[in-house]
């Protein structure tokens, strides 16, 4: 008699699962239409947070400077590795699939022979960045002023700023200096004869760099 009236309790006290209902939901039963559209709700959102997480780890943002490999990166013209955070340079030219990319220079020098020789010098899409010569933050190459009488990792020897200064350069005179050097000194085998005329050098003047005083040597007190 126990044995049959416990079975006849569980069988009075389960709920009957109503049509149409598929599964239990916290004591409740959720209807199939309902469950399915749970579902499809959570498979959203994941695809939402998905693209959030890939968009946000380390995805080229299509424009500006882009994060630099110190002492990995090697600079697109002469191989060197990029080491000098306050003379580097980058280059971001458009490509034909409607994207850019990015190249990165260790001198503003390499940048801007290396972007002479390339049709997209002239593309208004183009874009060159310059480290800061005081904070290596990225600047905008065009509108930097470059002084001269630094040391720079190709002996170009030009800083940039943001800011106007007495005796600094603009980008064209940048320009005109870079190749006159390249020419005359072929620095490291770049791709300029010295025997010609260097690009931009001939129409644009550069005002002279006032003098760097020499170091003072020690004097000899010996007798």
């Amino acid at each position: 008699m126990r044995r049959a009236s416990r079975s006849w309790r569980r069988c009075v006290m389960r709920e009957p699962r109503p049509a149409g209902y598929g599964s239990v939901s916290h004591g409740r039963f959720v209807r199939g239409d309902q469950q399915a559209s749970q579902s499809t709700r959570f498979r959203d959102s994941l695809v939402v947070v998905l693209a959030l997480l890939l968009a946000g780890c380390g995805g080229d943002p299509g424009q500006g400077p882009v994060e630099v490999k110190w002492d990995r990166d090697a600079c697109e013209r002469c191989r060197m590795i990029l080491s000098d955070r306050l003379h580097s340079a980058q280059v971001r030219v458009p490509t034909p699939d409607g994207r850019s990319r990015v190249y990165r220079f260790d001198d503003i020098g390499c940048a801007l022979i290396w972007l002479e020789e390339h049709a997209e010098r002239d593309d208004s899409a183009t874009e060159i960045w310059v480290n800061d010569w005081r904070t290596g933050d990225w600047i905008d190459a065009r509108t930097a002023t470059y002084l001269r009488g630094q040391v720079t990792p190709m002996e170009y020897g030009l800083g940039a700023q943001p800011e106007p200064a007495p005796d600094g350069l603009d980008f064209a005179q940048t320009k005109a200096h870079i190749f006159d050097v390249e020419a005359r000194f072929n620095v490291h085998g770049g791709h300029l004869d010295a025997d010609t005329a260097s690009p931009g050098a001939a129409s644009v003047q550069i005002p002279p760099a006032d003098p760097i005083p020499a170091p003072e040597q020690p004097h000899d007190h010996a007798e």
